[in-house]
């Protein structure tokens, strides 16, 4: 599987150029070193296949999905959730997102919660303090996918979490 280098875009084996942005594709020899462009190319490939979730944005009108975009980033904002629920009860996009917003703010306050109990522990405080910065920041990521799918009007679960519906 290969990715397009400027977008990021994924490519078929036999594509010469991107079909999304049309770069040229680069061709590596095979006696070629691996290089900094190679690192980037395969952190993309690993990204891409833990963003490899489930799209759902056939399912929605593209009116109400225009519409409630707002609503859908400001979902992944924490307790920011309750303004799309309160906001917009009616439409089906801003609800997705409400959910999985939600989840997101569950699961981060309650795992915040319980690392953050541990810190207070002589010695163990300081490892557990790096993995809650470590997992805070994993949090962060997924808010930020979340952010991103909202504005381009897409409906697509959050890696790990998006699984979990709390709202119907």
């Amino acid at each position: 599987m290969a990715f397009c280098s400027k977008c990021g875009a994924q490519l078929n084996e036999d594509d010469k150029i991107c079909p999304s942005c049309g770069a040229v594709r680069e061709e590596k020899s095979s006696g070629e070193k691996k290089s900094g462009s190679d690192f980037s190319s395969r952190a993309q490939e690993a990204f891409h296949s833990f963003n490899n979730t489930e799209d759902t944005t056939s399912r929605f009108e593209p009116a109400d999905v225009e519409e409630n975009r707002v609503m859908g980033i400001l979902a992944y904002l924490s307790w920011l959730v309750l303004i799309p629920l309160l906001a917009a009860p009616k439409s089906p996009f801003a609800r997705y997102h409400a959910n999985q917003g939600l989840v997101l703010a569950i699961v981060s306050t309650v795992v915040c919660v319980l690392l953050g109990a541990l810190t207070w522990i002589p010695v163990l405080g300081i490892i557990v303090g790096i993995v809650l910065s470590l997992v805070s920041i994993f949090f962060l990521i997924l808010a930020i996918i979340g952010i991103v799918n909202a504005a381009g009007g897409k409906a697509k679960e959050l890696p790990i979490i998006g699984k979990i519906r709390l709202l119907q």
